[in-house]
């Protein structure tokens, strides 16, 4: 459908009041782009400076190779879903689907075979004759998206579409785009979301956002197995990567560090990256960590203070003591017994991300 350049793209308020700065991206035919970050970080404003509904205030925006920076929204072949649904409370959802294209002046025909072809994709058949308020949340949010189907725009813009929806509405509707996104597979889609599992599920590749700018770019995959600083190893995952202060020791293939609550990690870190007396934060996820067994390595030892037993899995949450840190440990399955307990956890060396002035050491 259409490939998007975006050169050194920001956004300033007022003259004074930047927003966004040095924004970089190359987004392809086909890609399913989705943008996180922590409120506020300009994810939501980054997605309407593309659709046009915000003025870019530096570099360029380019959809197959044309610049967009001037082009008014109406020309520019995208095709926005709001949050808010945004349906004509007084027309059915037929008409709610139609009523771009009667604008556009296409023919009774064609609009006819659009829309039916839209309900039919997002299984909206039997509710066209029906107005919004007849409808579940979910059901308005496939109209909002089926409404930008027919106008077959040249890319998708997604601005939180499922979060006023409940979870299991918000569930439901998140596979029913990944299966609109795979029939439709040359069509370009940027989706903007809050929630991690939507973020790694959708997206062909996220964009994390921060302090103005990106934090880093990648697959669902890498980020959260080769994250690039400490901000996106926490902001990428749930519960959020411990991080746990200690000193290099020992450098080779793999790299030893003492950690301040006295015991050792090991990282499959190179020497080359990384040096002796180094000050680093050293990275487990809570569902990379299992009990030690005799013999093995610990990685860290404490009690735990609470738990919470979620079925598949129990989160154990440890006590911080002076000198140690508490830290969040995901076991498989009901761990009951281990509230109140001194446990010991080791994790694997590959699993360990070691951090120096906030940027990863791991070799890619």
């Amino acid at each position: 459908m259409a490939e998007l350049k975006l050169r050194d793209v920001g956004k300033t308020y007022g003259g004074t009041v930047e927003v966004l700065k040095g924004i970089d991206m190359d987004i392809k035919t086909g890609e399913l782009i989705v943008f996180v970050g922590p409120s506020g970080c300009g994810k939501s404003t980054l997605l309407r400076m593309i659709a046009g509904l915000e003025k870019i205030t530096a570099g360029t925006l380019e959809i197959d190779g044309d610049v967009m920076n001037d082009v008014p929204p109406s020309q520019r072949g995208i095709a926005m879903v709001f949050q808010s649904y945004a349906l004509y409370p007084h027309m059915t959802v037929y008409d709610n689907m139609a009523f771009a294209l009667r604008i556009a002046k296409m023919p009774k025909e064609e609009i006819d075979k659009s829309v039916r072809r839209g309900a039919e994709m997002l299984q909206l058949d039997p509710f066209l004759d029906r107005l919004p308020k007849e409808l579940s949340g979910g059901q308005r949010q496939r109209v909002a998206i089926g409404r930008s189907i027919v106008r077959d725009p040249k890319v998708y813009l997604f601005d939180e579409p499922l979060s006023n929806l409940d979870a299991a509405l918000r569930v439901a509707t998140r596979i029913q785009i990944a299966e609109l996104k795979e029939s439709m597979p040359d069509s370009t889609m940027i989706y903007v979301t809050h929630d991690q599992v939507e973020a790694m599920t959708l997206a062909d590749k996220i964009v994390v956002l921060a302090d103005k700018g990106i934090a880093q770019m990648g697959s669902p995959l890498d980020l959260y197995e080769r994250p690039d600083n400490e901000f996106v190893a926490q902001f990428i995952g749930s519960p959020a990567m411990n991080l746990l202060p200690g000193e290099i020791t020992g450098t080779g293939k793999e790299t030893t560090i003492n950690l301040h609550h006295g015991h050792d990690a090991v990282a499959a870190v190179e020497t080359q990256t990384a040096e002796k007396g180094w000050k680093v934060n050293v990275g487990v996820r809570p569902e990379d960590f299992r009990i030690a067994e005799a013999g093995e390595h610990v990685f860290y030892e404490g009690t735990v203070d609470y738990l919470e037993a979620l079925g598949e899995v129990t989160l154990l949450y440890f006590k911080a003591q002076a000198g140690q840190e508490g830290l969040i440990a995901k076991l498989p399955g009901i761990q009951s017994e281990l509230r109140g307990a001194t446990v010991k956890l080791t994790a694997d060396s590959d699993k360990v991300q070691v951090f120096h002035e906030g940027k990863s050491l791991r070799t890619r």
